[in-house]
């Protein structure tokens, strides 16, 4: 999410049609210096540091099921990617409230677009625990 989420990469990705796997890796963007209000700014800096806190968060809860019946290779790839999955969901979700004139829609209409940016790119984490996982 550092560099995916960098500015550099998102006006990159803006510039032209990159493909739908590259356009989704740069959704939680954050910037230091914008032109934006500093509410949209916070915003977008905060959903990509909620993002990160809540896949550590869900990994540690949903380490139950890797010491369940249903352990394994499989089982360890879903833990991680379904972590992201809630983790995107749910930062776009509360972040939604700081932007001006929020809605309940609104949110969860980010927080759909999250889940989706989790279910596109989750795979990784979901790699990442695999290896990570300990027989």
């Amino acid at each position: 999410m550092l560099i995916f989420g960098s500015p550099w990469y998102v006006d990159w990705v803006n510039s032209g049609d990159r493909g739908i796997f590259l356009e989704t890796l740069a959704w939680p963007a954050w910037a230091f210096d914008s032109d934006a209000s500093v509410r949209d700014l916070l915003g977008a800096d905060l959903k990509a540091i909620l993002l990160i806190v809540f896949t550590a968060l869900f990994i540690t809860l949903l380490v139950g099921a890797q010491l369940a019946s249903a352990r394994g290779t499989i089982s360890a790839i879903f833990t991680g990617w379904a972590a992201y999955i809630f983790a995107a969901a749910l930062a776009a979700f509360i972040t939604s409230f700081l932007l001006a004139n929020p809605s309940f829609g609104q949110a969860t209409a980010n927080a759909a677009g999250g889940a989706g940016y989790g279910l596109i790119v989750g795979w990784i984490i979901g790699l990442a625990t695999m290896a990570g996982r300990r027989p």
